[in-house]
């Protein structure tokens, strides 16, 4: 017979760990704390204290330091946003990026329900044509069928005949790598913030025009606002899609003015897309780039509440919501990570296109004339540098407030009697000490987050049945 000992050694790494934790004498608030992250699957480890004083009689009110915690630490989440890095915390995010983006649509979180009156637009602006790519067809459907079809200067074919699906590999791929367009690519995304950025101006001027007013005194008789997602393609190309509104000078709270309609702004929306262009130096590695959106444009108005054509509100929120929280492999991004040399680059799990891509970003990132575009730095997002969701600042509220407010719930909720005194000061000194978890409590933080996500589904499982019955 074995004794206790020879057993465990019989045990995985990851199961000794498991036992290990259990054994432990702080195990029951250590796994509060992974609770507390919802299973958060890389926490980040703090180390430190907060103190809350009177501002006039010194009085300590409240105390909080980690030295009676599991190894001195407190566990947080990392707040990622990206499912494949971390599933629990990327469908915090999501959720937030819903509100977010519902209450710029019918109200509520400090905007009036008023605002579903206000024109509005979902907005879909495209990527310019770098080559032609493989793309999915329909069954009857060929790729690029053509009856004259020759070969490039590479000597590739310049069509295809083949049935492409959603899973097919070759989607999204140059017919010919070497004809593709590369560095154009990599500075269109480069520059599509300032692309958003005079689309928005020629909009403002397209409905200044159309208003009989100077560009100048638009602000005084509307505001536009507007949130906004980027999505990449299967080609590996920026797609923006953006909920776009018309306001009064005020913002949200204010009624827009009776020119103001969603034909107008429709028709603003188009007009500025055309003529938005932006023009790069010359360089004598790629010659000159004038940059523009693609000439695939969709405007689409959003119902109000139930009535007429467009979109509806919930379903244009989910759709947002649902894309911030996606991975690069899963989006044709790049890659989660920042690459740090070449060597990166060959190493990557990525397509050959989106490798050429990254050698691209590094190639043109060694160049003076781009260097303040930091495209090395920004290899392993293929040269986009803006975020994945921004908004205007009077579209809607702001993470920072919902996760104030759901900071706030959840102490009520856990019943911490926190002072609530205008006159308290409060002192912090908290140190970063590491991130992550072993693989032993790797795996019981993911049973702690399987069985979170399996209570909210019952949760909504009942809810609808009463709301039907």
């Amino acid at each position: 017979m074995l004794d206790r000992a020879a057993r465990l050694r019989q045990l995985t790494e990851v199961d000794q760990d498991v036992i290990g934790l259990a054994q432990g004498p702080q195990f029951a608030r250590w796994l509060e704390q992974i609770t507390a992250t919802g299973g958060c699957a890389h926490p980040v480890h703090l180390t430190g204290a907060t103190t809350v004083r009177d501002s006039y009689s010194g009085e300590i009110l409240h105390h909080y330091d980690t030295t009676g915690e599991p190894g001195e630490r407190l566990l947080v989440r990392c707040r990622n946003r990206r499912a494949t890095v971390c599933a629990p915390c990327s469908r915090l995010h999501a959720g937030d990026t819903f509100h977010l983006v519902r209450a710029g649509l019918v109200g509520g979180k400090a905007v009036p329900a008023d605002v579903r009156q206000h024109p509005r637009l979902f907005v879909t602006l495209t990527a310019p044509g770098f080559g032609p790519v493989h793309r999915i067809t329909a069954e009857t459907e060929r790729c690029r069928p053509r009856r004259d079809a020759g070969r490039c200067e590479h000597g590739r074919t310049t069509g295809c005949t083949a049935h492409h699906t959603s899973t097919d590999p070759r989607v999204g791929q140059p017919l010919c790598p070497d004809c593709y367009d590369y560095s154009g690519h990599v500075l269109w995304h480069a520059h599509t913030g300032e692309l958003w950025a005079r689309f928005a101006r020629s909009v403002r001027r397209a409905l200044a025009s159309t208003a009989g007013i100077t560009q100048t005194r638009f602000p005084d008789h509307a505001r536009l606002s507007f949130a906004k997602v980027a999505e990449y393609q299967r080609r590996a190309a920026i797609h923006v899609h953006a909920v776009v509104r018309l306001d009064g000078p005020a913002g949200p709270h204010d009624p827009p003015p009776p020119w103001a309609t969603a034909d107008v702004l429709t028709a603003a929306v188009r007009t500025a897309a055309r003529v938005v262009l932006v023009h790069i130096p010359y360089s004598p590695a790629t010659g000159e780039h004038a940059l523009r959106w693609g000439t695939q444009l969709d405007a689409r108005p959003l119902r109000s509440f139930n009535d007429g054509d467009g979109l509806t509100d919930d379903a244009v929120a989910a759709y947002v919501a649902k894309y911030v929280t996606k991975g690069a492999a899963d989006t044709a991004a790049g890659t989660d990570y920042r690459l740090t040399s070449v060597d990166d680059i060959e190493t990557a799990p990525v397509s050959p296109h989106m490798r050429s891509l990254m050698r691209a970003c590094w190639r043109l990132g060694g160049l003076p004339e781009f260097e303040p575009l930091r495209l090395r730095a920004w290899a392993h997002t293929l040269g986009y540098r803006g975020h994945i969701l921004t908004k205007s600042r009077a579209y809607s509220t702001t993470y920072a407030t919902l996760r104030a407010e759901r900071a706030d719930h959840e102490r009520t909720a856990a019943g911490a009697d926190l002072p609530d005194d205008p006159g308290a000061v409060t002192h912090a000194n908290w140190r970063y000490i590491g991130s992550g978890h072993t693989r032993g409590a790797a795996l019981i933080a993911a049973g702690v987050a399987e069985d979170l996500a399996r209570n909210r589904e019952i949760a909504h499982e009942e809810i609808s049945r009463w709301a039907v019955d």
